[in-house]
């Protein structure tokens, strides 16, 4: 027994012992905090830097596509439709391919649904309610041959997102839907050069600054590298502090991430609207929301086929759906009544938005 005693308090002693050892410094949680501020200070200067080459870039790529368009007696819109689109949708392009090859094909679909989303309901929404926009008349009455199947931008738009849905509708993307969203594209591109787009614009805005076309060149492609840029710089950041902090990465690729790869967007969409250049601004929302669906949504399908999430149709969608018949309703009654798309409408696109993105985090929570 008493043996049994000492071998019992030795173990005992020998607990203590290596509780001392292990045992944090009265200031461990103090000094683990202060190491934590200390990493996060430079990214904190990262993304204050990203908002400046956010802000530089889109004053650039606004000065060059509003030139170029002058220059070459190209419609704002049309500019707006394919080099501005194609210049801030290729984040999303760039990020939804690479998750395709890793094999996450519902990464890259809530990224394409996400900025369509991202597009209207803040990018769109905050620029009305900086200043009311006129929509361009171009949308609907553009000379196309009468052969097209698709005879402007808005039925573009609605079309795109249609098909979009009834692919997705028996949740699953595969080769056969990527083919049939890269053969719209094709067509569309078809349409696009045989447009006839030397007519003038009839939009009532201020002239663009008077520079020759290489100088308008120069602007917008370093306007379109600052935008990608500094948003990838927002994107590693804002993510790195996110990580620091104990934030959960289902919220840092619902949130920061679908916010980053739309940042050029909104930061053009507010630039143009403070130039009073609305035709780029619908020719921005129109093209990157028509170019993410048809661009981005194929990588899953030849990448990395498979079942997806029953909510990105029945949520995420249905929302996206949403928000295109209001854009092409306010659109529609702007160009037949001559009304502008004001705050109230820019404040129900943000609305929507944030009604949508508060369900889903509520959703990813539980």
């Amino acid at each position: 027994m008493v043996e049994e005693g000492q071998s019992t308090l030795i173990a005992y002693r020998n607990k203590l012992l290596l509780a001392n050892r292990t045992k944090e410094p009265s200031n461990y949680r103090l000094y683990r905090k202060h190491r934590i501020l200390q990493s996060i200070l430079p990214a904190t200067v990262f993304i204050f830097l990203g908002f400046i080459g956010l802000t530089l870039g889109a004053r650039w790529l606004v000065k060059g596509a509003s030139a170029l368009a002058r220059s070459l007696g190209v419609p704002p819109l049309m500019i707006g439709l394919t080099i501005v689109a194609f210049g801030t949708s290729a984040p999303e392009m760039f990020s939804s391919a690479i998750a395709a090859l890793a094999g996450e094909p519902e990464l890259a679909i809530g990224n394409a649904l996400g900025s369509n989303l991202f597009n209207v309901g803040v990018a769109l929404g905050i620029a009305a309610l900086i200043s009311p926009l006129k929509p361009p008349d171009s949308l609907i009455n553009l000379p196309f041959k009468p052969a097209y199947l698709i005879v402007d931008e808005i039925p573009t738009l609605l079309l795109v997102t249609l098909v979009a849905g009834a692919l997705l509708f028996n949740l699953y993307v595969g080769l056969f839907d990527a083919l049939i969203l890269l053969g719209l594209t094709a067509l569309l591109i078809y349409q696009l050069i045989n447009k006839r787009s030397d007519a003038p614009s009839k939009s009532k805005q201020s002239d663009p600054p008077s520079i020759s076309k290489l100088q308008a060149i120069a602007y917008l492609l370093l306007g379109l590298v600052f935008l990608i840029g500094s948003a990838e710089l927002l994107v590693r950041a804002a993510s790195f502090i996110a990580v620091s902090l104990g934030v959960s990465t289902a919220i840092i690729g619902l949130t920061i991430i679908a916010l980053g790869t739309s940042l050029p967007e909104l930061a053009t969409a507010v630039e143009c609207v403070l130039k009073r250049q609305h035709d780029l601004v619908f020719g921005t929302i129109f093209g990157s929301n028509i170019l993410n669906l048809l661009t981005v949504l194929p990588f899953p399908g030849l990448f990395s086929p498979g079942p997806i999430e029953p909510s990105l149709l029945s949520r995420d969608y249905l929302v996206v759906l949403v928000l295109t018949l209001l854009l092409t309703y306010y659109c529609y009654r702007g160009i037949k009544q001559n009304k502008m798309i004001g705050r109230l409408c820019g404040l129900i696109f943000l609305s929507i938005y944030c009604g949508w993105f508060t369900v889903m985090l509520i959703q990813v929570q539980i």
